[in-house]
C-alpha cells in the first residue's frame, strides 16, 4: 500500500475539519452532574454530532476534536500569528494546552459513566517550532495506564508530512463525578 502523498494527506485533514466544524454546536459547557450520566462515548458523539456544546477553549484556541476512540483521541488546530509569543513562533501554552486536551480526553473515553478526571501534572517536550507557515497539525493522545484512582497518558503534537513538534505526558487523577 503506498503512503499518501503530503497533499493528499492535507486535502484529508481539512475535509474532516471542515467536516467535524459544519457538525459542532454552540460551544458551552455542561455541568459535572450531567455529563456523569453519560457514558464517555455517548458524551464525545454528542459533542461531535452537535447535540452538546464543545468546550469554548476549541474556539479560544481554534481547534476541533477529529477522532476519539476508546483510549485515543486526536485534535486538529493550524497554528497563526493569534498564537505568537514576542520571539516570532507559536508560544509554547498553544502545544501545551493541545497537548493536555488530547491526553486528557484520551483518558476520558476510557472511564466508566459517573467518573471525571482532572491533571495533576503535565510534561511538555518541544522539538521544533510552531509558526504560521506550518500549516494544520493534529495533537494526539493515548492512554498509557488506568488505575483506579490515576491515570497515565501520552501525547505528540505532528504536521502532515509525520514531523513532530512536541511530545507530552500526563498524570490524571480519576474523580467520582456522582458526588
Amino acid at each position: 500500500m503506498q503512503t499518501p502523498s503530503r497533499e493528499e494527506t492535507l486535502d484529508l485533514w481539512l475535509a474532516q475539519e471542515h467536516d467535524m466544524r459544519a457538525r459542532l454546536g454552540k460551544a458551552g459547557s455542561m455541568s459535572l452532574l450531567d455529563v456523569a450520566q453519560l457514558t464517555p462515548q455517548e458524551f464525545f458523539d454528542g459533542i461531535g454530532n452537535g447535540l452538546y456544546p464543545h468546550p469554548p477553549i476549541g474556539e479560544l484556541m481554534d481547534f476541533v476534536p477529529i477522532e476519539w476512540t476508546p483510549g485515543r483521541f486526536i485534535f486538529q488546530g493550524t497554528p497563526g500569528p493569534q498564537h505568537y509569543n514576542p520571539l516570532g513562533s507559536v508560544h509554547g501554552g498553544y502545544a501545551a494546552t493541545l497537548l493536555d486536551s488530547c491526553m486528557g480526553c484520551a483518558i476520558h473515553t476510557r472511564l466508566n459513566k459517573g467518573q471525571g478526571y482532572t491533571t495533576l501534572d503535565l510534561r511538555i517536550s518541544y522539538v521544533r517550532a510552531l509558526t504560521n507557515k506550518t500549516g494544520p497539525i493534529r495533537a494526539e493522545g493515548t492512554v498509557v495506564h488506568l488505575g483506579r484512582s490515576t491515570a497515565l497518558a501520552e501525547g505528540r503534537i505532528y504536521d502532515a508530512d509525520g514531523r513532530l513538534y512536541a511530545t507530552g505526558t500526563t498524570t490524571c487523577m480519576i474523580l467520582d463525578m456522582n458526588r
